[in-house]
């Protein structure tokens, strides 16, 4: 791939700014320093600012996402990909989550530049799991347990009820529930369903990864491999 090509794919830059970084010396090629925006080269044996191309087989990663950030490229107010490096943003392919969580919901979020990948998680067939902590404004009844794992729970507006969910009355007015499916809101609307309004919700898994394995503080992300999801 030309070298030009390669800083714009990768989100170091445009193709027309391609020529001052390497005249600026900021490209090596097997330790030399390139010469021409036009040469070709390998990622393998590409070094910009003396760093290996970022993430050249895709970008893969988890981000404790805080309260306050919106799952969007487009609405006003502060978004999860404002806590991204801009290079990020600038990859050829773009950067997109991988599902949403609401602007009042914390916790694990997935972000990638790989479309298939973000299918694949998300597609209907897969059901992943995805685990839910919450706190609610009033008690959780125990029947909630069985109501949710029956596959019967039908949310207004909804043509099919939802898929079997694991209920974890924790305390009082706080639990654990694992989804298999992703519709909107459906955390706080099932538990609404069942008399109990959220008003805490954080999402500590996905699948095998976990927000405590990761140890990530809120705003903190960390790269992944996409195949412990294969």
């Amino acid at each position: 791939m030309r070298l030009d090509a390669i800083l714009s794919r990768y989100g170091y830059c445009s193709r027309r700014e391609a020529a001052q970084w390497i005249k600026r010396g900021r490209v090596t090629v097997n330790g030399v320093v390139a010469k021409s925006p036009s040469a070709k080269a390998e990622l393998n044996e590409v070094l910009v600012n003396g760093e290996p191309i970022e993430f050249p087989d895709g970008l893969y990663v988890a981000l404790n996402k805080p309260l306050g950030c919106t799952c969007s490229h487009r609405e006003e107010g502060e978004l999860v990909y404002d806590l991204l490096p801009q290079r990020w943003l600038n990859r050829g392919d773009g950067v997109s989550s991988v599902g949403r969580l609401d602007k009042e919901t914390s916790g694990l979020l997935l972000l990638t530049d790989d479309g298939a990948f973000v299918h694949a998680l998300t597609s209907p067939k897969r059901h992943v799991p995805k685990v839910y902590e919450f706190e609610c404004s009033a008690p959780v009844p125990q029947s909630a347990v069985a109501l949710f794992a029956s596959g019967e729970l039908l949310l207004n507006g909804e043509k099919t009820p939802c898929l079997p969910a694991e209920l974890e009355i924790t305390g009082e007015c706080t639990g654990r529930l694992t989804l298999h499916e992703g519709r909107y809101h459906q955390v706080r609307r099932m538990l609404a369903a069942a008399g109990a309004p959220v008003e805490v919700l954080t999402r500590i898994a996905i699948g095998p990864l976990t927000l405590a394995e990761l140890n990530l503080a809120p705003g903190e992300w960390a790269a992944i491999d996409p195949a412990v999801f294969a």
